[in-house]
């Protein structure tokens, strides 16, 4: 009996534990992604929009991250640049391999997170969420804005949304 209220004494605070550290730090990990992605590079010089590689935001509740075949509908294998991340890229064509691209903003479980309830009908733009991607030369490696409660519902009042729990939190 001892032993298991021992058990669950310690579970108990690895599990509060955990949820202090990720109320006090949320988001804030820092991602290393497989390819040095230069988002600037492709806005201004392919007029690329954040819609052409992070598709579905308008039919489902997530953008997702791109895949191989969308970076192979405009290069194939041979570079078109002298970089070596395009080299890197290269042989993830060649090999059929794909791009194990990190994800940057993560939220728990219990949150419902809707890309295309904030983007089509909020009208809400990409850039109020993840910075200026557009002038990013090198790969993102935070959020640009904490994930928090308090930023979410500051942003519902700005955009006169609910905050009813309910809207967001299962």
């Amino acid at each position: 009996m001892l032993k298991l209220k021992k058990s669950l004494i310690i579970a108990a605070i690895i599990i509060f534990g955990s949820f202090v550290v990720w109320a006090i730090y949320p988001n804030n990990h820092k991602v290393i992604q497989p390819i040095s992605y230069n988002h600037k590079i492709h806005i201004e010089k392919a007029d690329l929009k954040c819609i052409d590689c992070h598709l579905h935001y308008e039919q489902t509740s997530s953008a997702t991250l791109p895949l191989l075949e969308v970076c192979t509908n405009c290069h194939g294998e041979e570079p078109i640049s002298k970089s070596p991340e395009e080299l890197k890229l290269i042989d993830h064509i060649k090999t059929g391999k794909e791009i194990l691209w990190q994800r940057i903003y993560t939220l728990p479980d219990h949150i419902y997170f809707s890309h295309r309830r904030h983007i089509i009908l909020g009208k809400v733009e990409c850039v109020d969420c993840h910075g200026n991607v557009e002038e990013q030369s090198q790969p993102i490696t935070m959020p640009a804005i904490k994930l928090t409660m308090n930023n979410c519902m500051n942003c519902h009042g700005k955009h006169k949304v609910t905050n009813d729990c309910l809207a967001c939190h299962y």
